[in-house]
């Protein structure tokens, strides 16, 4: 049998995040062989995520990253099944290696296939899922273009999100900031009314008609009333027309155009977990 040396089962430690003494079962397995010991590791995260396939994976961490100039940001989720993992250093820092990736790319498909440290995504999460032994997998991939993109992740990775504005100018990198935090905060169903769909309409407005019937409206005025009421959903679920959360006296728009008088909201994503 090969004698493994500590040295060895280090390096093969923090090659894989696999535990000191799978590390060194594996090698002494391979009989010394390091490339051989990484696929034996592999092979045992195959096992396990098969054997997981259907756990739900509801935790983790939501990352949001923005390129060098600010036009275009990402959010992808890494989940797994429980917050003791999703907490842990390593965890959250592969979340950041694989969002730093995802900038190059238009798809979670593209990521999963993409090189990381000579394997790729895929085959890293197959091997962290042998490792930890609960089911990970990037979940959430979204992408934004404008010409400023800001973010803002909350307090423990829990919800990401990114914010698009129509010019690159003084201060907007704090809007953008600030804007994200609204989104973060209040969870709006889209930018404007514009954005917001059919399916929603209707059932706000039908929504809107019962109750009036119940409090014992005259049909004939519904029509009109529960259109004033879908704007009062419109001013409180779209991101644009909310009250701004550190000065309810202005809408969220209201306080970007004081940051410059031309500056809009183009454009936001929200990502959040559990």
């Amino acid at each position: 049998m090969a004698k493994i040396t500590a040295a060895e089962v280090n390096k093969l430690r923090k090659a894989t995040g696999a535990g000191m003494m799978d590390c060194k079962k594996a090698l002494v397995e391979a009989e010394g062989d390091f490339d051989a010991a990484i696929e034996l590791l592999r092979k045992k995260g195959q096992k396990v995520a098969a054997k997981r396939a259907d756990r739900e994976s509801s935790e983790g961490a939501a990352i949001a990253q923005v390129n060098g100039d600010n036009t275009k940001g990402v959010i992808i989720s890494l989940n797994c099944e429980t917050d003791f993992v999703a907490k842990n250093d390593d965890f959250i820092k592969l979340a950041n290696d694989f969002a730093d990736m995802a900038l190059n790319y238009s798809s979670k498909e593209e990521l999963l296939k993409a090189d990381y440290k000579g394997i790729t995504v895929e085959e890293k999460l197959t091997e962290q899922t042998g490792v930890i032994g609960e089911k990970i997998e990037i979940g959430a991939f979204k992408t934004l273009e404008a010409p400023f993109v800001g973010s803002y992740i909350h307090a423990g990775n829990k919800i990401a999100v990114l914010t698009g504005l129509s010019k690159n100018v003084e201060g907007a990198e704090e809007a953008a900031k600030n804007v994200s935090m609204q989104a973060a905060a209040m969870n709006p169903v889209a930018l404007n009314e514009e954005g917001v769909d059919q399916a929603t309409i209707d059932k706000e407005i039908e929504i809107a008609k019962d109750t009036l019937r119940q409090e014992g409206k005259p049909e004939n005025m519904l029509d009109k009333i529960a259109q004033g009421k879908l704007q009062r959903f419109f001013k409180d679920n779209t991101l644009v027309h909310q009250a701004y959360i550190k000065d309810n006296k202005q809408s969220v728009a209201e306080y970007v155009k004081s940051v410059d008088s031309d500056l809009e909201v183009v454009g936001f994503e929200r990502v959040a977990l559990g």
